[in-house]
């Protein structure tokens, strides 16, 4: 009898994990059951994920073959995306994005979607730390500020989400003037005046193009009291899947407390942050496992 009663919980069990269904256990003891993916979903994405532009016409085939996807099911899946308007069919059986991609892409900008993910991990590491915390972009040659967290008690800076700051002086904007190509790069070097706020800022184009370099070089900017005389601050870049830069995270301090010990751990903090947040906004591709299902 416990032999068939051990027997049929293995069989019921083996039932659930072939449906994706995955009973937990809690710290408190307690079993609950997770609830499991839908790998339709997962797969569609994928096929929206493939398009390399918004212009680009292509084939089922092709983009299944980009998605890590089997044709047919590819096909099937990008047959319902046609219905509802993600993707719109032209000529040849060729697929490009649809217009319902367009009108959920105006709900909701890049801006706002790198403040809400960014958040909890600019919390947590500004709070663990009691230091300012910004991410920032690059708008017009100009750093555009759109998140902060400054813990109670930590180093006051003159900021706020929105607000702009000249980029060769700041962390961030080194961080993302690095990320340019050489032409926009120069562009930017010869456009105007690099006016000093503090003794310490960068005034000369080529200062700035040796600053810029050595930023690449190390991954990580720093504003060694450049735009206040009294901060330091430590910039490292977002990236999306591609390695692309999409935005720069910082951290700033007294300049009296950013002591070289201190630096290393705010460096290695800022990059896993970093890190963790190119993850959350750009999920890696669909493994072959997931494809295959």
């Amino acid at each position: 009898m416990l032999q068939r009663l051990s027997t049929k919980t293995a069989v019921g069990a083996a039932a659930k994990a072939k449906a994706g269904v995955t009973r937990l256990v809690t710290s408190r003891g307690k079993n609950r059951v997770a609830t499991p993916k839908n790998r339709s979903v997962i797969k569609a994405f994928a096929l929206l994920k493939s398009f390399r532009d918004a212009e680009e016409w292509v084939s089922s085939s092709e983009l299944s073959r980009r998605a890590g996807l089997p044709e047919a099911s590819g096909y099937r899946l990008i047959q319902t995306l046609e219905e509802i308007g993600a993707v719109a069919r032209g000529h040849k059986g060729r697929y490009r994005t649809g217009p319902l991609l367009l009108s959920l892409s105006h709900n909701v900008t890049l801006g706002e979607l790198l403040c809400e993910a960014s958040l909890p991990l600019m919390t947590e590491m500004g709070y663990q730390l009691n230091i300012t915390m910004h991410l920032g972009v690059l708008e017009h040659g100009m750093v555009t500020y759109i998140g902060k967290v400054s813990p109670p008690g930590a180093f006051p800076v003159h900021t706020r989400v929105g607000a702009q700051l000249e980029a060769y002086c700041s962390g961030l904007g080194k961080v993302l003037l690095a990320a340019l190509p050489d032409e926009e790069v120069e562009s930017f070097v010869l456009d105007g005046e690099l006016i000093a706020l503090t003794p310490h800022t960068i005034t000369t184009p080529s200062a700035l193009r040796a600053e810029l370099k050595k930023v690449r070089q190390r991954g990580f900017a720093v504003d060694d009291r450049e735009h206040q005389a009294n901060m330091r601050c430590i910039a490292v870049p977002v990236r999306d899947r591609d390695g692309r830069v999409v935005a720069a995270l910082s951290a700033s301090d007294a300049a009296e407390r950013m002591t070289a010990q201190r630096q290393e751990e705010v460096r290695a903090l800022l990059f896993e942050a970093a890190r963790r947040l190119g993850a959350k906004l750009y999920p890696a591709p669909l493994s072959p496992a997931v494809a295959a299902e």
